[in-house]
């Protein structure tokens, strides 16, 4: 068994959750503006569910099917939110999803997060393409895509529903190649 890695940012822990995270994790992913601006965190965010997916991390990440990571301030420790790159060795490529507790948005923490699992992705995981998605009412996590270099790539409309409402996906991706340059 693979252990899960700890990326030290300038601000920022990105570590492997623990089981005493979950409280946390249930306090800052049940508030209803992250399951609104997010495509899979339920709402409400029942007892015991974020217990159920820490669990899943370590398996996921020896499978190569994703590496889920605490974003934890460094200074304070207190965890602001989570990252993720789901993987498809098949392909080389990953997708970057995350979510940040709502009292810690607007401080640049998701864009450092990001730029810090991508380049760990790139160089550890052998990635050759990152993408990313985000519904197109939730501009702010589109603007974290570019300020980490990536590029729109589309618009796919009405591509998932979300609480009854067909809701359209917005596209960006960055290649290996591009990050380096």
């Amino acid at each position: 068994m693979k252990e899960l890695p700890t990326i030290r940012l300038d601000r920022l822990y990105l570590r492997p959750f623990r089981q005493e995270d979950a409280e946390q994790v249930q306090e800052l992913a049940g508030d209803k503006y992250i399951a609104e601006t997010t495509l899979y965190i339920p709402h409400p965010y029942e007892d015991g569910m974020a217990k159920a997916w820490i669990d899943t991390h370590t398996e996921h990440f020896n499978e190569e099917r994703s590496l889920t990571l605490a974003i934890v301030h460094k200074e304070e420790s207190y965890l602001i939110g989570a990252i993720t790159i789901g993987c498809n060795k098949n392909f080389d490529h990953g997708e970057l999803a995350y979510w940040i507790g709502k009292k810690y948005k607007s401080n640049g923490y998701c864009t450092e997060a990001a730029k810090g699992i991508v380049l760990y992705a790139f160089e550890e995981m052998k990635l050759n393409r990152i993408y990313a998605r985000h519904l197109a009412r939730n501009p702010a996590s589109g603007k974290v895509m570019q300020k980490i270099g990536m590029k729109y790539e589309g618009l796919l409309r009405q591509h998932v529903k979300k609480w009854g409402e067909y809701e359209d996906i917005v596209c960006y991706g960055l290649l290996k190649d591009e990050y380096v340059n």
